[in-house]
């Protein structure tokens, strides 16, 4: 079954495409959970709670914003980055609706505008780097691989993938703080 037919058929609410999916990317999930966790039971609980949420999100998906690995992969990587953070860091995503405040203060509104600044100016820096920087920084702060693994997987040299890295965050070192000036000075 093909990634595209796969995500269709979640849609619908398709059991088979769900087991197509686990089938599929299960083993990767486990890989990226017990690199970030370095626990086993604490990554199968990740690989679970992940799955789960790709089954409820499956009509979230968008191609045009990456592979249905990727995407599966980042949920995987976040959640267990959540897990590494503990209780405190779980808690706030996992709050029922009715517990949440519909008031919020001005500092925590100007909080999310910084933070969705933030985002929007790492995009556009990422998006600015050669594609090989890119899918070098992608794969390993999304995907969670090692600098041997990016070079097997991108199939050139270590030296090549972390001289990639060096320059691509200096590069975006560069580019976020010339814009953050820019944006203060505004």
């Amino acid at each position: 079954m093909e990634p595209d037919s796969i995500i269709e058929l979640l849609g619908r609410g398709s059991p088979e495409a769900f087991e197509a999916l686990y089938d599929r990317y299960s083993r990767l999930a486990y890989t990226v959970a017990i690199r970030v966790l370095s626990d086993e039971s604490a990554a199968e609980d990740v690989v679970q709670e992940s799955f789960l949420a790709v089954w409820r999100s499956a009509s979230k998906y968008r191609e045009d914003r990456g592979s249905l690995r990727t995407w599966i992969c980042t949920i995987v990587r976040n959640r267990a980055i959540d897990r590494l953070r503990g209780e405190s860091g779980r808690s706030r995503y996992e709050l029922p609706l009715h517990d949440m405040t519909s008031e919020r203060s001005l500092s925590d509104t100007w909080s999310e505008v910084a933070a969705e600044l933030s985002r929007q100016r790492l995009k556009s820096a990422l998006e600015e780097l050669p594609l090989e920087q890119r899918q070098t920084l992608e794969l390993a702060y999304w995907v969670g691989l090692s600098q041997r693994e990016i070079g097997d997987a991108m199939h050139v040299p270590l030296g090549t993938v972390k001289g990639r890295a060096r320059l691509a965050l200096a590069k975006l070192r560069e580019t976020m703080h010339g814009r953050e000036e820019s944006w203060q000075t505004s």
